[in-house]
């Protein structure tokens, strides 16, 4: 038996304590070979406080559903209000990632004010959704399978670049076509786009 204490705040100790299991668990031949583990995670908290400033503010996906919907938003503390979001995770990857998404515009409204929005910032930020969910939308949801993190623990590599055709660096960079590289104008214009530079500061001294 291995008993570990750690030291530090709420949102830092268990991910801290999640590399010293998985460090213990390599070093000790504790993980099963050629095993694939499951785990299905729910209940995701809507919100989250920042330790720092102290504001409330999305944890996830502002846009998924909240469990409760209107009524949990105006009448729980909103660091307990859970969301309807999923993520399928097999040996620590996540595979798959999805939600119920929120398709009332009054739950969104208050759910955003709860994050510090003001309703002109919403209009402003989300105007075209809100929009559209005034005119009316069913209930929906989903989850997106992220094929290339299966092939990876398929294939037993470390990093997903491995498996990837066309991987990017850490600079975002596609080495192989040369990604990204300068627009020419005629492509500019063709997505409306306009570069304006900078104006060069003067250095000319004033007596």
């Amino acid at each position: 038996m291995i008993l570990c204490f750690l030291c530090q705040d709420k949102n830092q100790a268990p991910k801290l304590a999640g590399l010293v299991r998985k460090k213990l668990a390599e070093e000790l031949d504790l993980i099963k070979p050629n095993a694939f583990e499951f785990c299905w995670v729910c209940d995701y908290p809507m919100f989250e406080q920042d330790e720092e400033t102290g504001k409330i503010d999305f944890c996830h996906n502002p846009f998924s559903m909240p469990q409760g919907i209107l009524a949990a938003l105006s009448n729980q503390d909103p660091l307990t209000v859970k969301a309807y979001q999923y993520d399928i995770v097999c040996n620590g990857i996540e595979l798959s990632s999805g939600a119920i998404r929120n398709h009332l515009p009054e739950v969104m409204e208050k759910a955003f004010e709860i994050a510090g929005y003001s309703k002109e910032e919403l209009e402003e930020q989300f105007g075209g959704m809100l929009r559209a969910l005034r005119y009316g939308a069913p209930p929906h949801g989903g989850s997106a399978p992220g094929v290339d993190r299966m092939v990876m623990l398929l294939a037993d590599e470390a990093n997903i670049r491995e498996v990837i055709a066309f991987p990017m660096t850490q600079s975002a960079e596609e080495l192989l076509v040369g990604a990204p590289a300068v627009a020419s104008e005629k492509h500019l214009k063709e997505v409306h786009i306009q570069i304006v530079k900078p104006k060069e500061k003067s250095h000319t001294k004033h007596r």
